[in-house]
């Protein structure tokens, strides 16, 4: 066997055995859990906070929970940027893996979707990708292997996930942060939450808007 087929043999065990862990342990894992975690961490938080969230994302767990928790830990600034740069760093790891190393085994679990997101990007470039990261058809960290099968520039991919993914996610790290201040008793708990509640309802009435809006322009090429 070949160096490069060894490698592909390594890094898809690894990555199996990664997902399957994230399965059975999941119970485990919860928003609490990780600001329980971090929390003690200190000046060690931000970065091992980042380095989970990418982790997370490479082993397809769910990335709500840590950009809730980002929030919580971090505020809605800090915490928006550290959850954008763990999901971006997430997103990044996932796209090399699969361009360089698992395309066969994430082309077969794709599926049909697939062909969908290579004709987009192909047809539209980073423009597709900013889509895809504003509308979420696509499940976030299957999205992420996906996208490393199409022929876009790793810079762009990178660029523009982290842009677009910025208001759903600074959405959620808000709502995680209001949370945090509700179960605390905190100032203005009603006005916070009732804030987060709004951007949320906002970025979902955007993204039937963009759909929409898509729909219409492909029906008139």
């Amino acid at each position: 066997m070949s160096p490069d087929g060894r490698r592909r043999i390594v890094t898809l065990t690894l990555l199996l055995a990664g997902i399957a862990a994230a399965v059975i342990w999941r119970d485990r894992l919860s928003v609490d859990a990780l600001i329980a975690w971090v929390g003690q961490l200190g000046w060690l938080a931000p970065l091992a906070f980042i380095a989970c969230y990418a982790i997370s994302s490479v082993f397809f767990m769910p990335g709500l929970l840590f950009t809730l928790a980002g929030g919580a830990l971090f505020g809605p600034l800090y915490g928006t940027f550290y959850n954008l740069t763990g999901a971006t760093l997430g997103a990044t790891l996932a796209f090399l893996t699969a361009r360089y190393i698992t395309h066969e085994w994430v082309a077969q679990r794709a599926g049909n979707r697939l062909r969908q997101l290579v004709t987009g990007v192909e047809n539209e470039g980073w423009r597709f990708v900013a889509f895809t990261r504003l509308v979420p058809l696509f499940p976030f960290n299957l999205l992420n292997y996906a996208l490393g099968l199409t022929n876009i520039r790793l810079s762009h991919y990178i660029i523009t996930s982290f842009i677009f993914m910025a208001p759903s996610g600074a959405a959620y790290t808000y709502l995680g942060y209001a949370g945090r201040e509700a179960a605390g008793g905190g100032e203005d708990v009603i006005r916070k939450v009732l804030l987060a509640l709004a951007i949320i309802a906002t970025i979902a009435f955007a993204s039937r808007i963009l759909m929409r809006i898509r729909r219409n322009r492909i029906g008139l090429q």
